[in-house]
């Protein structure tokens, strides 16, 4: 992700800093909470470690709205694809068309660079059928992760 903000009339980004992981943690913790006790596997302390282990904080954004914190995305590039990541959007965010928004940016930059995009998803999880809107489609799954991929669109 770029480190410069980026901006439309609802929401912008601007880069990760070292302050923003503890509330990324937290809102990681908030937003997965139902999925996860829902398969048995919430762990109030693994589910804000595996945010602070795994944040690629060179490709993650703050998503602001309003200048306020409201989520974050990750977009890390690997030699057969980005993988997004660490897509969270408040609770009060969601549902507005904010994510939708956002992804429709994202795919734009990789569909521009002829990538395809990586992600997981917890099984179950309503933010399949955001994905599924957008284009991904399911490689593989296990009983807690679903694994999808949207190869680049062409050029209109």
């Amino acid at each position: 992700m770029e480190t410069e903000v980026a901006q439309t009339s609802e929401w912008a980004v601007r880069a990760v800093a070292t302050t923003d992981i503890e509330p990324l943690a937290d809102l990681r913790a908030v937003v997965m909470r139902p999925d996860l006790e829902r398969l048995g596997r919430y762990d109030e302390h693994r589910v804000r470690q595996r945010l602070r282990d795994s944040l690629s904080a060179q490709h993650t954004s703050i998503i602001l709205v309003d200048g306020e914190f409201a989520g974050s995305i990750t977009l890390r590039p690997t030699a057969d694809r980005h993988w997004l990541e660490h897509f969270y959007l408040a609770p009060h965010c969601q549902g507005r068309g904010l994510g939708s928004a956002i992804l429709r940016s994202i795919l734009a930059q990789t569909d521009a660079q002829g990538a395809t995009v990586g992600l997981n998803v917890l099984q179950g999880s309503a933010a399949r059928r955001l994905y599924e809107r957008h284009g991904f489609v399911m490689e593989s799954e296990d009983p807690v992760d679903v694994f999808m991929a949207r190869p680049p669109s062409p050029r209109s």
